[in-house]
C-alpha cells in the first residue's frame, strides 16, 4: 500500500518486444514508463524535482508552481500540486493535442497555449512565457525542467538502476530520447559510472537542435515536425552530451508507424515518441545480433494522441497514411545522384578549396574534421567576400572563411522534409555514423522528381 498516488511512481514493467523485431536481431526490451500514475515517465522527474525544492524551502505554502511544458510534465506536476495543495500555471505549444491540455485542467492547473513557430527567445515561446508568468506571480516557483540538474537526477537515481536491476545487468545498449534531455543523460550518467560497457544511444526527430549540436557543436536552424514530447529547438542545461555515446534521427512517419504498430501488434498502448525510440532501437538490435540485450523506454500513453496518429484521416491528411505525395527517402536522392562527396579539411589552405571548386563543378564543400565528421561549410560567396574585405588571404586556411553548417539530415528522413533546410540554406548535408554520405542541393531533388514522374 502507498501512502498516496506519489509513491506510486516508478518502477515500471520491463517488457519484450516479440513482433517488431526480426529474428536476427538483439532481443528488445521495453520499460513501459506509460504506466506512471499520469501515464507518462515525466512523473519521475516532476515528483522528484518538486520533493526536493519543497524540503529545501523553495516552494513555500501558498505557493503558485509555473512550467513550461508539451502536457507530459505538466500532468505530473499538476499531479503533484493536487496532492500537496498548491496552484499551478501552464505554457503549451500550439502544436500538443487537446487530451493533453484537457488533463492540466482536470487537474485543476491553468493553461496557456503560445505559439509553436516561433523562434527559441521569443517572448511567445512558451517556456519564455512562463519564465515571464514566474516573475510577475508573487511566491512562484519556476520548476524549469530544461535547466534543472534534478531533472537528470531523478533518472540517474530512478530510471537507470532499475534497468540494471531488471535485466539482471544483461544490457548491452540503452537508447532514449532527447527533449529536455534528462531522461538520457541520466541514464547515461547512471551507467557510464557503474556500467560503462553499456551503449547510450540518443533519439532525436528531424527539426530538433539535439542531433546536430551532438556532431558538430554548432546551433541549426530548427523547425517543426509532428512528433510530441521529445526533441527541442533550444539548448538545454538538463542535456548532458557527455554521457551519450550516439545519436540518431527519426522522422514523423517512421515515429507513427511504429507507434501503430506497438499498439496493433505488441498491444503496447505508447504514444508517438515511443514509436521514435523502438524505430531506433530496432535498428540497433539489428547491428548487435542475436544474443545481445537493448533497452528502450516507452514515454508515454497513447491517450493523448487518439485524435491523432491513432486516428487514420489524421494520418492520411499528414501524408503519415495512404498518400501518394510520399516523394522517398533522401537516401534514394543518394541513389540517383551517386556523384564523389567532395569534403575539404579546415586546414586546407582557400587556393586549394578553390582549385577544388573548380575541379569538380561545385558551388560550396563541407570542411570536415580528422575524424570526418563535418564541421563547417564553405562556398563561393563565402571565399569572394573574405578576400574582398581582407580577412583572408589564398594562403590563409579555409576555416577563416567558412560558416557554420545549417542543415544536417540522415539518409532515412523524407525527402519533404529537406524543404525546410533549403529555406535557409544552400544544401543538405547528409549524415550516416558521423561520416558525411551525400550533399543534396534543390537541383538534385528537382533532378530526382522530374525522373521519378517519367
Amino acid at each position: 500500500m502507498f501512502a498516496n498516488i506519489l509513491d506510486a511512481v516508478g518502477n515500471t514493467p520491463l517488457v519484450r518486444l516479440n513482433k517488431v523485431v526480426g529474428p536476427d536481431a538483439a532481443t528488445v526490451l521495453v520499460k513501459c514508463e506509460y504506466m506512471n500514475p499520469t501515464g507518462s515517465i515525466k512523473d519521475r522527474m516532476a515528483v522528484h524535482i518538486l520533493n526536493q525544492s519543497e524540503k529545501q524551502g523553495l516552494i513555500r505554502p501558498g505557493a503558485t508552481i509555473v512550467e513550461n511544458t508539451s502536457g507530459n510534465t505538466g500532468q505530473g506536476v499538476a499531479m503533484w500540486a493536487a496532492v500537496r495543495g498548491y496552484r499551478c500555471v501552464f505554457t503549451m505549444p500550439d502544436k500538443m493535442s487537446l487530451e493533453k491540455v484537457n488533463m492540466l485542467k482536470a487537474f485543476g492547473a491553468e493553461v496557456v497555449i503560445t505559439p509553436t513557430d516561433v523562434p527559441g527567445d521569443s517572448p511567445q515561446h512558451y517556456v519564455e512565457t512562463a519564465k515571464r508568468i514566474a516573475r510577475e506571480t508573487p511566491g512562484a516557483f519556476y520548476v524549469n525542467q530544461y535547466h534543472n540538474p534534478l531533472n537528470i537526477d531523478a533518472h540517474e537515481l530512478s530510471t537507470g538502476p532499475e534497468i540494471w536491476k531488471q535485466t539482471g545487468g544483461r544490457v548491452d545498449a540503452v537508447v532514449a530520447g532527447a527533449g529536455t534531455g534528462g531522461t538520457i543523460s541520466g541514464i547515461g550518467r547512471y551507467f557510464k559510472k557503474n556500467h560503462p560497457q553499456v551503449r547510450i544511444v540518443g533519439v532525436d526527430p528531424i527539426g530538433s537542435v539535439h542531433y546536430h549540436y551532438f556532431y558538430t557543436r554548432t546551433m541549426p536552424t530548427p523547425h517543426v515536425y509532428k512528433v510530441e514530447g521529445i526533441g527541442e529547438d533550444i539548448l538545454c542545461d538538463a542535456m548532458d552530451y557527455s554521457v551519450v555515446d550516439e545519436f540518431h534521427q527519426t522522422n514523423d512517419k517512421e515515429a507513427f508507424t511504429m507507434a501503430r504498430r506497438l499498439v496493433r501488434e505488441e498491444g503496447l498502448f505508447c504514444g508517438g515518441s515511443s514509436g521514435c525510440n523502438v524505430h531506433i532501437a530496432v535498428k540497433i538490435a539489428r547491428q548487435l545480433g542475436p544474443g545481445k540485450t537493448v533497452v528502450t523506454v516507452l514515454p508515454d500513453s497513447a491517450t493523448r494522441y487518439t485524435t491523432k496518429f491513432l486516428n487514420d484521416a489524421w494520418m492520411k491528411d499528414y501524408g503519415f497514411l495512404g498518400s501518394d505525395r510520399d516523394l522517398g527517402l533522401v537516401e534514394d536522392v543518394l541513389k540517383v545522384r551517386q556523384g564523389h562527396i567532395i569534403t575539404a579539411r579546415e586546414t586546407d589552405s582557400v587556393e586549394a578549396v578553390i582549385a577544388l571548386l573548380k575541379k569538380h563543378g561545385v558551388s560550396q564543400v563541407p570542411i570536415v574534421d580528422e575524424k570526418g565528421r563535418p564541421h563547417a561549410i564553405v562556398a563561393e560567396v563565402d571565399i569572394l567576400r573574405g578576400l574582398q574585405e581582407g580577412h583572408a588571404q589564398m594562403s590563409s586556411p579555409v576555416k577563416s572563411v567558412a560558416q557554420r553548417i545549417g542543415g544536417l539530415i540522415y539518409p532515412k528522413a523524407r525527402i519533404e522534409e529537406l524543404y525546410r533546410i533549403f529555406e535557409t540554406n544552400q544544401v543538405a548535408i547528409v549524415v550516416d555514423n558521423e561520416k558525411i554520405v551525400g550533399v543534396v542541393s534543390q537541383i538534385d531533388v528537382i533532378d530526382f522528381m522530374s525522373k521519378k514522374g517519367r
